[in-house]
């Protein structure tokens, strides 16, 4: 029987902590000849980041791609928007702005 908690971070994102570069399993590294699909967990001991050298030590998981960032047990307070996915949150802050610049603008047709 399969630990749950290992399958459900087997695709996870990593960012390395010195220079921010983020590994992604779905692409994997070319420069070290990872295939694609390759989880973190099973990168080569010999393997550092592409970027700085840093070794697997000074990578941080950041979960998969398209989840909605924060703890999972703050998810839930808020008006919704804590759930939502960091694009989800840009279409609503730059919509908003947009929205509120058209606004604006149609005030030069009040005379």
């Amino acid at each position: 029987m399969s630990d749950p908690a290992v399958e459900t971070d087997v695709l996870d994102r990593y960012e390395c902590r010195a220079c921010g570069y983020i590994y992604e399993p779905d692409k994997g590294d070319s420069k070290s000849q990872v295939p694609p699909g390759t989880p973190f967990a099973k990168l080569p001991s010999s393997w550092k980041c592409p970027v700085c050298g840093a070794r697997t030590a000074q990578f941080e998981n950041i979960g998969p791609q398209g989840k909605a960032s924060g703890f999972q047990e703050n998810l839930g307070y808020g008006f919704g928007v804590n759930r939502l996915t960091p694009g989800q949150k840009n279409i609503l802050i730059f919509g908003a702005l947009g929205l509120g610049f058209l606004l604006f603008m149609s005030l030069y047709g009040l005379q």
